[in-house]
């Protein structure tokens, strides 16, 4: 498999989405959990993609600005957005430096299975910091990275009530991998595998108060897709805000 980036499997990953149902059945429905009520909202995706979940939170009556570096998956999010008008905006930027989003500008930010796809998770949430205003929200999915280590794989048991395990290996090898799996993914843009408290402890650094965590099961299709699913989570989702200690710092945000 070549290696490639999402520009360049822009087409191949819009059909990918619609065809997974992880991304509509368990990760949007937990995704909102976390979000709540977005009437009113100013929010940022960052790392939006071909912006399907823009558009569910467009749809909900937020206000959203959606951030990529790939043209080609701006464009297709461009094509949903004239094709049913939210008022989404979209603006090509990398998320480790958010150019092109303003201080204090949303109420929250959102980003979706895009944080291991970013080198520089610390700049990515300093400038998710620096775009929100005072006590402003971050809610973001990736992989578990508990289980979803580099070829981490699925095993037979004799247990008959759980017959599935996971073994997991290289949990402290922080590094950017590629799958094997030709079906996937990470077989063609590859994944920067982190510990989970790299995940927490860079959240702290960068000003954020850790509110709730989720580990979610999957739903009966997911499940069918992938029976270990039964057994050990895929997925996490956090949901954090902005200390208190930072309203000062931030009060040029009006």
């Amino acid at each position: 498999m070549t290696h490639a980036s999402y520009n360049d499997i822009a087409q191949w990953y819009d059909q990918f989405l619609r065809e997974r149902p992880i991304y509509t059945e368990v990760i949007l429905p937990n995704l909102l959990t976390l979000v709540g009520e977005v009437e009113g909202e100013v929010i940022c995706d960052l790392a939006c993609g071909q912006g399907w979940i823009a558009r569910e939170l467009a749809r909900r009556g937020a206000q959203v600005t959606g951030l990529d570096l790939a043209p080609n998956l701006l464009a297709l999010a461009q094509r949903y957005e004239e094709q049913e008008p939210r008022g989404i905006v979209y603006v090509q930027g990398n998320a480790e430096l958010a150019e092109g989003l303003s201080d204090c500008q949303f109420t929250g930010c959102i980003c979706v299975m895009a944080l291991i796809n970013i080198a520089d998770l610390q700049a990515t949430f300093q400038s998710i910091r620096r775009i929100l205003k005072p006590g402003g929200w971050l809610v973001f999915a990736i992989p578990h990275p508990c289980f979803e280590t580099p070829h981490a794989q699925w095993t037979s048991l004799s247990d008959p009530e759980h017959p599935l395990g996971r073994i997991v290996t290289g949990y402290f090898d922080e590094r950017q991998w590629f799958s094997s799996n030709p079906e996937g993914v990470r077989s063609r843009v590859g994944d920067y595998h982190r510990l989970l408290s790299t995940y927490l402890n860079h959240l702290a650094i960068a000003g954020f108060v850790l509110e709730r965590v989720l580990e979610p099961g999957p739903s009966a299709k997911q499940a069918e897709r992938v029976p270990g699913n039964r057994e050990v989570p895929t997925l996490l989702l956090i949901r954090a805000h902005l200390s208190d200690s930072l309203q000062a710092e931030n009060a040029s945000c009006g």
